[in-house]
């Protein structure tokens, strides 16, 4: 794109995840000359004390806009659907986080820790993977390229604010409820955004039931790791699970590889890698935990350690803000790297 001093960017829908994009851009001091906020319906917002006009979404709205993110939602159709094509058209470049174009194959999948020279292959649209597919791969690729990867196992402790913000409050209204009657389960009809109660709870389920009996979001986690590090033959298996966490997604990956490589090996490789934190001496209880990752940038990995009953196997503890490198930070990173190159 042409190199400016300053952008004209657009952020595309205001729940937890467009507001984080807005947040990112103005701490990240993002160059931008004007920002314009879209959404289903105009009015007011207020982010960390300054206030924001949000206007009705709309194709015209796009005119003069160099980058749009859109902020995406979960398991729907997003905006991206309706509007992203139309933006092409008016010059912008979209970087969507939503679903709608990650497994095209016209556009780029990127996380830019793993895949950033994929950028430069975009055709106006870069998509945003997975929140959950985002952490894993960066916590993967180091040790891919150092050893190789045949084989993943990961088993998802997913929070509720990666179903969005109606999520988070019936998490909320949940524990409020049971906690005040000393209740086991609830009693009443809360209003639920996900299928089962999460207070106190967990459930197997995100996403819808598909192939071989797994979720949508399960398979998300296979077929958008085989793209973003562009090698089909890893053998992935994903089990992903809601938990009464706010934000902060965790993750047990057992990896297998094709060269040896010792636990003490993957903590050296991973510590200086980039966007990832080792913090792993379990002995004094200190490993990575999603209430201490929360609002940070980085991929957090802990327990890391040797299979001792299978050659090359090694486990990894897995946690990051899905809010942010899971999803706006992601974003904002891809933008960064268009403006820098």
């Amino acid at each position: 794109m042409e190199k400016k001093s300053k952008y004209n960017l657009a952020v595309v829908g205001v729940g937890v995840v467009g507001i984080e994009m807005i947040r990112c851009l103005k701490r990240r001091n993002f160059p931008i000359d004007t920002l314009k906020i879209f959404a289903r319906s105009s009015r007011d917002i207020e982010v960390d004390g300054q206030e924001y006009q949000v206007k009705t979404i709309s194709e015209d709205g796009f005119k003069g806009i160099d980058i749009a993110l859109f902020a995406g939602t979960e398991g729907e159709k997003g905006a991206a659907a309706t509007f992203a094509k139309a933006a092409v058209k008016h010059g912008v470049i979209v970087i969507d986080n939503g679903a709608d174009f990650r497994m095209d194959s016209n556009v780029p999948l990127v996380v830019p820790e793993v895949n950033a020279k994929d950028i430069k292959k975009h055709k106006g649209i870069i998509a945003n993977p997975n929140c959950s597919t985002i952490q894993m791969v960066v916590a993967l690729w180091p040790i891919y390229k150092k050893a190789g990867i045949k084989r993943v196992i990961v088993t998802t402790l997913q929070a509720s604010s990666g179903a969005g913000k109606s999520a988070v409050e019936q998490l909320n209204r949940e524990i409020s409820e049971i906690s005040s009657a000393n209740y086991k389960s609830l009693q009443t009809n809360v209003e639920k955004s996900m299928p089962q109660q999460l207070a106190y709870n967990v459930f197997p389920q995100i996403g819808g039931f598909a192939e071989a009996d797994f979720t949508s979001e399960e398979w998300k986690m296979v077929k958008e790791t085989h793209k973003i590090m562009g090698d089909k033959k890893i053998k992935v298996s994903a089990t992903t699970v809601r938990v009464p966490v706010r934000t902060g997604h965790s993750e047990s990956v057992y990896i297998e590889t094709k060269k040896p490589i010792a636990p003490e090996a993957v903590k050296t490789l991973l510590s200086k890698s980039a966007g990832i934190i080792v913090i792993d001496e379990p002995k004094k209880g200190l490993y990575p935990m999603p209430k201490d990752v929360e609002g940070k940038y980085e991929v957090f990995v802990g327990r890391i350690r040797k299979d001792p009953f299978v050659k090359n196997g090694i486990w990894l503890w897995v946690v990051a803000d899905n809010l942010l490198k899971g999803a706006a930070l992601n974003a904002v990173q891809i933008a960064e790297y268009l403006i820098a190159k």
